[in-house]
């Protein structure tokens, strides 16, 4: 059994969407992140960067002992290779997914995540910052649709992890005032046909109905998600 440690964030998602998406049975763990329960030790255990989400499998392969990952690129990996699904055996095709995945962790994630803060939810609008995460908000769209012209899917022909990861994130551009249909239109085309797969719908609708609304926008909440103090 697959135990998630989950809140329903962009990366939250793209686990869910993973399993969803492997048939796999798992128990979810919701973490409330708004109180500060990323910080208890139990969680820090699994999870030392005291982020969402976190994997613990119970019956990993080697059949040791409760495997537990942090980190979505380390756990859509151990997922793939668990199960054999959506990530291609021979190296070319390996690669290419995994280079994309490395992409959105450490591109389209943060820096879309930047763009929101400073443009949504900090206390203070500081132009420079909205500005320069902006800009590269777009300029990383502009990767994607350029990789999706000739593409079907993120690292090619078939639909793998590196679709889940960009996904959740791409999801956001209304709250964040891309225009995808005028400005991304590849994108738009790759969006609007992987939303109509019922197993990532089944993972991105996980834990939405707790989403009364945005934590960001709760003064004591931004305490535990941002480190600010009074």
């Amino acid at each position: 059994m697959l135990d998630l440690y989950f809140a329903p964030t962009p990366n939250g998602w793209k686990i869910s969407i993973m399993l969803e998406e492997c048939g796999l049975a798992y128990n979810v763990k919701p973490v409330n992140i708004g109180t500060g329960e990323q910080f208890a030790p139990d969680f820090l255990k699994i999870s030392p960067n005291n982020r969402i989400p976190a994997l613990v499998d119970h019956a990993p392969k080697s059949g040791e002992g409760p495997l537990s990952i942090f980190e979505t690129g380390a756990i859509l990996l151990y997922l793939a290779e668990k199960t054999g699904q959506f990530l291609p055996t021979d190296p070319g095709g390996r690669y290419g997914v995994i280079q994309w995945l490395m992409w959105q962790m450490g591109g389209l994630g943060p820096m879309l995540g930047q763009h929101g803060h400073f443009a949504l939810y900090a206390p203070e609008k500081i132009p420079y910052a909205i500005d320069r995460y902006r800009r590269e908000t777009e300029r990383l769209y502009g990767v994607l649709d350029r990789q999706l012209a000739d593409n079907e899917h993120v690292a090619g022909a078939d639909y793998s992890i590196a679709d889940m990861a960009c996904f959740p994130w791409v999801q956001t551009y209304k709250r964040q005032g891309i225009d995808l249909a005028g400005n991304f239109p590849n994108v738009r085309r790759w969006y609007d046909a992987l939303k109509e797969r019922p197993e990532l719908r089944r993972g991105m609708a996980l834990g939405r109905e707790a989403l009364n609304r945005n934590p960001q926008e709760d003064a004591e909440a931004r305490k535990h998600l941002f480190g600010l103090k009074d």
